[in-house]
């Protein structure tokens, strides 16, 4: 029987998630939540850009998503920005006896530690009433900082650090609030947007470093984080609009998790709005952008993640692959005990289902 699934949020991740929802013969769709206007009543296929009519069309109001009872939300609306709300969406779902997988809000991938005891405890109350699971994630944080590097990690028999790496050119990047608002590109230097802000970015990746030192079976003593910006040497075209010259068109920023004063996780992001700028900092595997799983242990790896797709860059494969692990994971997050779960204790997601001949 298939699993029933709605869809609350068709941004740049939803949005493909919604393909394969539609697609995938595991699943069945019942609603579509929408925050645009524009897209209300609008029918799924078309959303998802398919050229199929579900007869699914999409919806503003969040209670009849709940009242068509999914067994599963796949949760991917805005979250960086508006995380209250998200955990609320979240906790009222979760009452509802409706599962949640997504990528927002990002905290739950790993909570503990990160969020208040009090806040945690609100989001596992809200699962056992429902009887129901959450699970969050993504690309990075998401299976970069988890899943890929505690498989290395199962193969050695030291480790000493694990660094995680994000490569990337997000000048094709169609997200005007990651760009400006979460990023902070086109600011003026030393301006810095909220993630940049002093002990933000750890907070941001602390939920993924203190998982990897979950795995390891070590407790972070301290994190802290740094920002580095590099301006733009004339005005550089973007699918968001215009970097003027002068203003912040490369940032690099780095995550250390400490353990005794050694940085045993590290997290380190590279993102350029073009290939020349900085080119001392880390460059990618290929062209546009990659991710790198860095181990110094017995043995050591150096292992780089490129994504590709048929149907964009480089941007828009790493997209689909956090979609993709998001849907892929429903069975599991639907089968799993009430509560917040995470990579540490769900089964591996291997993608059973997903072959196609084409």
């Amino acid at each position: 029987m298939a699993i029933r699934v709605a869809l609350i949020g068709t941004g740049n991740c939803g949005s493909l998630a919604l393909r394969q929802l539609i697609e995938d013969q595991r699943f069945e769709l019942t609603d579509v939540w929408v925050s645009t206007p524009a897209k209300v009543g609008k029918d799924a296929g078309e959303l998802a850009r398919l050229d199929v009519t579900t007869g699914v069309q999409a919806t503003a109001d969040l209670d009849a998503v709940v009242a068509a009872a999914p067994d599963c939300a796949v949760y991917c609306a805005m979250g960086d920005v508006r995380p209250k709300e998200a955990m609320a969406d979240v906790r009222r779902l979760l009452e509802a006896g409706i599962n949640v997988v997504g990528s927002a809000p990002g905290v739950l991938q790993y909570p503990w530690g990160v969020m208040p005891e009090r806040s945690i405890e609100r989001t596992e109350a809200a699962a056992r009433q429902g009887a129901a699971s959450v699970f969050i994630t993504g690309v990075d944080p998401g299976f970069v900082t988890d899943l890929l590097p505690l498989a290395l990690a199962g193969t050695c028999q030291s480790v000493k650090q694990i660094r995680t790496m994000e490569i990337a050119d997000y000048a094709t990047y169609d997200g005007a609030t990651v760009m400006f608002d979460v990023m902070g590109f086109g600011n003026e230097l030393g301006d810095l947007p909220m993630l940049y802000q002093p002990g933000v970015l750890s907070l941001a990746w602390g939920t993924a470093m203190r998982e990897l030192a979950a795995g390891l079976g070590v407790e972070l003593t301290e994190i802290r984080d740094s920002v580095e910006q590099e301006p733009a040497p004339e005005d550089i075209e973007v699918a968001v609009g215009t970097i003027a010259a002068g203003t912040v068109a490369a940032v690099r920023f780095q995550i250390e998790g400490l353990v005794d004063g050694d940085p045993v996780i590290v997290v380190e992001h590279v993102t350029r709005l073009r290939s020349d700028l900085r080119p001392d900092w880390a460059q990618p595997a290929q062209e546009g952008g990659s991710y790198r799983v860095e181990i110094t242990g017995e043995p050591s790896y150096v292992m780089d993640i490129c994504p590709s797709s048929r149907n964009g860059d480089h941007n828009y494969a790493a997209i689909l692959a956090a979609a993709g692990r998001i849907v892929n994971a429903i069975p599991d997050v639907v089968a799993a005990p009430p509560g917040i779960r995470t990579t540490l204790d769900l089964p591996l997601v291997t993608g059973r289902g997903t072959y196609r001949r084409n």
